[in-house]
């Protein structure tokens, strides 16, 4: 499987040196972003027809990030050139075998004189911005320099002192959002792409709501700067010997450190697969309270399953895009009755949280579903649209035998999945050895060829959709929060004022369908959006109901303006410019 790369290396550096300085011109802020404001102005240099200018933004900015770094500035500027040069702009242009590297930079008119201003301006600000000698020359201490500077430099300041109000701080950056104490807000202008408008939007309206009704203890962890920023996850699940690590290590043509391989259950933990400078395994433990890394919320399954979890790192330029999320096999006959020592299925809930794709994988000759396996993926209600099923090492049995297979397997998922539509299966023998023509016939090998090319397409996608699956998933959370709020208040509006309290409170619990109920018909509620009843039974029996928060109509109102006006002009606003 191979992504294609950004192609700063297929640039000659003769040319990286004039896009540097071209990129730094273009960055208004400074910020090391291109917005699409910017990309209009500098763009239009090109002198090239807005058509093409769109094409020009699709392309490079294929993530949907909102703005282009510099290895995206790069592709744009080829791009550009090549369209100058004739050639009509595709989304396929760049990996049709087009010589990138001794590709001239376009002509953009007018950029000599512009930036030669520019140079000319700050020479004239740093000549007469330079005021240390002068000062000291009459006399004046380094400090006293130091203050006069930045009063010159910071008027307002000096005012708002003289007020006896504190001096002007800094406007906080996106990881400053996450911390307790919140700064000032961050203003739509400031935001330089939808996941930091996301961020944003999180910090001021929906955590809020989280925090007051404990959704982080029924639901989901409070997200923090690493969730936003993730890379794109992908999670395989099947039961033992259905060849989830081998799947893995056939996409990185290369085992990943700490992989075990054989026809018994080798892979006892989960195993977190991600880019990193060089191969090395980290314990769970030490990979959750890393605050860079995503996986903080897992401290809530115990040290039982930390100990059970682990990361492994290796460079990659596969990695440097997905990362794979590899389980411990489901068991099934006399093995899963043996307990695991942790919430299994409340791990995998957790993780298909955050994945964007999910692959159940099958063995033709393990085709039960076992006890286990039907809690795993019970346990991924509400993720369907992530879901796809693998039947893997296909080519072990020959065409008829297949037929009847698949027809096996689909009768099988039909019963557990509990849903009319037919779930997309993807048949192949995914690993290192050539595909078994004895075995599968002419017919068979083209088929295993083809649907192999449609999985890894599914997959190649996945970096691309990345930006509209954090969207997806924040409005899917904040609606869960939403009605997980109405319920809390619920609960609390039904205790009594003074006697028989804990009678009533059982009484809650015991009839919490019947609780649902009255919430989903009061506000006019989905039933398919609510949580799942012995679930949520099971977390309220540790609380106090009296103690829940009442209903705050204006933490609602807040949610419902993000979702129907915030959402929809931060996704306007980073929309390619020339729509």
């Amino acid at each position: 499987m191979e992504f294609d790369p950004i192609p700063i290396g297929s640039c000659s550096k003769e040319n990286q040196i004039i896009y540097q300085q071209w990129f730094n011109y273009a960055d208004s802020d400074g910020d090391g972003r291109i917005t699409g404001s910017d990309a209009t102005k500098f763009f239009a240099m090109s002198n090239l027809s807005r058509q093409d200018l769109k094409q020009v933004w699709a392309i490079a900015d294929s993530k949907r990030q909102g703005y282009l770094g510099f290895a995206e500035f790069i592709i744009a500027m080829q791009l550009i050139s090549l369209a100058q040069s004739g050639q009509p702009i595709t989304q396929d242009l760049l990996s049709s075998g087009v010589e990138l590297k001794n590709l001239k930079p376009p002509t953009m008119d007018g950029l000599d004189v512009l930036m030669a201003k520019k140079r000319h301006k700050e020479k004239e600000v740093d000549s007469n911005g330079n005021l240390f000698p002068l000062l000291l020359n009459m006399g004046i201490c380094i400090p006293l320099v130091s203050i006069f500077l930045f009063r010159l430099e910071n008027p307002v300041s000096v005012v708002s002192n003289n007020a006896g109000s504190s001096p002007l701080q800094p406007s906080p950056s996106s990881s400053s959002w996450f911390s307790s104490k919140s700064t000032k807000k961050v203003s739509l202008s400031s935001v330089t792409s939808i996941i930091d408008g996301l961020k944003k939007l999180y910090i001021q309206k929906l955590r809020p709501l989280e925090a007051t009704y404990r959704f982080n203890d029924f639901v989901s962890p409070l997200l923090t700067n690493s969730d936003f920023e993730a890379k794109p996850m992908v999670m395989l699940l099947g039961q033992y010997s259905t060849g989830k690590t081998t799947f893995i290590k056939h996409l990185l043509k290369s085992s990943y450190p700490g992989a075990h391989i054989g026809p018994e259950p080798t892979t006892d933990r989960f195993v977190v697969v991600m880019s990193g400078p060089d191969e090395r395994s980290i314990p769970g433990n030490t990979v959750a309270v890393q605050a860079d890394m995503p996986f903080s919320g897992l401290t809530s399954f115990g040290t039982a399953f930390l100990s059970k979890f682990e990361c492994s790192q290796m460079p990659h330029p596969l990695l440097d895009h997905i990362t794979f999320v590899d389980s411990p096999g489901v068991l099934s006959g006399e093995k899963q009755r043996t307990q695991r020592a942790y919430d299994f299925t409340g791990v995998t809930s957790w993780f298909a949280a955050k994945c964007d794709l999910i692959l159940l994988l099958f063995d033709p000759h393990k085709l039960d579903i076992s006890d286990e396996f039907k809690r795993v993926i019970s346990s991924l209600r509400g993720h369907d649209d992530k879901i796809r099923v693998v039947l893997n090492k296909a080519d072990q049995v020959d065409t008829q035998q297949l037929m009847r297979v698949y027809g096996a397997l689909m009768w099988s998922l039909g019963k557990v999945l509990n849903t009319p539509e037919v779930m997309r299966v993807y048949i192949g023998s995914f690993n290192d050895k050539p595909i078994n023509d004895a075995v599968s016939g002419p017919i068979g090998k083209e088929l295993f060829e083809k649907e192999q090319e449609d999985l890894l397409s599914d997959l190649k996608d996945i970096p691309k959709k990345a930006c509209d699956r954090r969207i997806n998933e924040f409005v899917k959370r904040a609606r869960a929060a939403k009605i997980h709020a109405y319920i809390i208040s619920h609960l609390k509006k039904e205790m009594p004022a003074m006697m028989g309290k804990a009678k009533a409170q059982q009484k809650l619990i015991d009839n919490l369908a019947a609780a649902f109920g009255k919430v989903q018909r009061e506000f006019h509620l989905p039933p398919g959006d609510f949580p799942d009843v012995e679930h949520f039974r099971e977390t309220l029996s540790g609380y106090n109901f009296d103690k829940f928060e009442k209903l705050k109509p204006k933490m609602i109102q807040a949610v419902d303006d993000m979702l129907g006006y915030d959402i929809p002009n931060l996704l306007k606003n980073f929309r390619n410019p020339y729509d």
